[in-house]
């Protein structure tokens, strides 16, 4: 069923603003400049921006900003960069993308195109996503359409691992920009075939047990970390989790000891809970402290009974590394009816899917928000093998396009 079968309003709008002659120059100049897209993402790809680290690349994308012609070029305290293209009114429609990598500062960036494809770390996630905001903001400063609400573009920091989206929270967090950011479109990563428009909530946790270690023979009995961490993870891996809302954990990483012959001062582990439910979220949250007390009392207890001296114990912590909360756009959300029809007018399917990004904090505050790719395919994302195809990225920038003048208005 066509989305004009739902929201001919909408389907309507859209197509009169595909219609206009300034829009469709625009995307007739989005594939002749294809080349200057393409290198774009490879001077991106070509700086480093590890977590907490990302200075550099943010003052080159605030240097393309001026270039390009918007105004109010800032960068704030956390290093999130802003660039406006007026309209009217004090609301505006955000098109963000984070300039951050998953690869440490250290890592070789192998950066190179070979025909249609480009390759290296970040490359795609999230290169694509920064070349696409440079594109739409460069044709909307060259374009003559009028329109309503003014654009705001955001190259944010901290989206990926233990950036924990410090980026996004800050940005709606500040007064500027909390109440004034009416519809927030989120570019990541490659391709047009999803909207993401339900935000998949996590928890993540250091788990640490630390003990006064010894020797393997001759302090035998002394409670083991590793093993009270062992012992942990037996029982919390048990814990019965629904199917709907879909809820899962994972133990990712497990660290500690020094050699075969050594009882462990210390042990850690690295834990990661997902749902769409915070309340999920929390239920098992209670259940891995649960396992973690229960397991340190009875090596604690283990070791009491073996020894009419006082006993050494073990104590344990938990630290919370990661928190994005979790929310879900309403099926009645202009957003969601736009893209819709966007994708509709395009000829192009794509599916409302579920997943962790920086569309993660203005879902979980009530706002409207989706998450898009740039355009174009990709793959690899997070190996030094990521790839991007510039095949069909002119699709993805028509799509951002029509999506972000339909949200803020344009006038007859």
């Amino acid at each position: 069923m066509a989305a004009s079968d739902f929201y001919p309003t909408v389907q309507n709008e859209v197509a009169r603003i595909a219609a206009s002659a300034e829009v469709r120059s625009a995307g007739e100049w989005f594939r002749l400049q294809e080349s200057r897209f393409a290198e774009f993402q490879l001077d991106a790809a070509r700086i480093a921006a590890p977590p907490f680290g990302e200075g550099p690349r943010a003052a080159w994308l605030a240097e393309r900003f001026r270039e390009i012609g918007l105004t109010e070029v800032e960068t704030d305290k956390i290093g999130n960069v802003f660039g406006i293209h007026p309209g009217y009114g004090n609301r505006y429609v955000a098109l963000s993308a984070h300039i951050d990598t998953v690869f440490p500062a250290t890592t070789p960036l192998n950066v190179r195109q070979q025909g249609t494809r480009l390759y290296g770390p970040g490359v795609s996630d999230n290169g694509a996503g920064i070349a696409a905001m440079l594109a739409v903001a460069e044709v909307l400063q060259r374009a003559n359409i009028s329109h309503a609400l003014p654009f705001v573009f955001i190259g944010n920091v901290g989206e990926e691992g233990e950036g924990d989206l410090r980026g996004m929270r800050h940005v709606f967090a500040t007064p500027r920009w909390k109440n004034a950011i009416a519809y927030n479109i989120v570019v990541d990563g490659a391709g047009s075939d999803t909207v993401v428009a339900e935000a998949l909530g996590s928890r993540r946790f250091e788990v640490i047990v630390r003990g006064p270690g010894g020797h393997s023979w001759s302090d035998f009995g002394t409670p083991n970390p590793i093993i009270v961490l062992s012992r942990t993870i037996d029982s919390f891996s048990v814990t019965p989790v629904p199917g709907s809302p879909k809820t899962t954990f994972n133990v990712g990483v497990i660290r500690g000891g020094t050699s075969v012959n050594s009882i462990p001062e210390s042990a850690s582990m690295r834990v990661d809970l997902r749902s769409t439910s915070m309340t999920e979220i929390d239920r098992l949250e209670r259940a891995l402290r649960t396992a973690l007390e229960s397991a340190v009392e009875a090596a604690n207890h283990a070791a009491a009974a073996q020894t009419t001296r006082k006993p050494h114990t073990v104590q344990s912590e938990i630290v919370e590394i990661g928190n994005r909360p979790a929310g879900e756009l309403s099926q009645d959300a202009r957003v969601l009816k736009v893209i819709r029809a966007v994708d509709a007018h395009l000829g192009n399917t794509a599916q409302v899917q579920r997943a962790s990004t920086d569309a993660n904090i203005p879902l979980s505050l009530g706002r409207e928000a989706i998450a898009i790719g740039g355009g174009g395919s990709g793959g690899g994302a997070h190996t030094l093998q990521e790839w991007f195809d510039r095949n069909g990225r002119d699709l993805g920038l028509k799509r951002i396009l029509l999506t972000m003048l339909a949200l803020a208005g344009i006038g007859e």
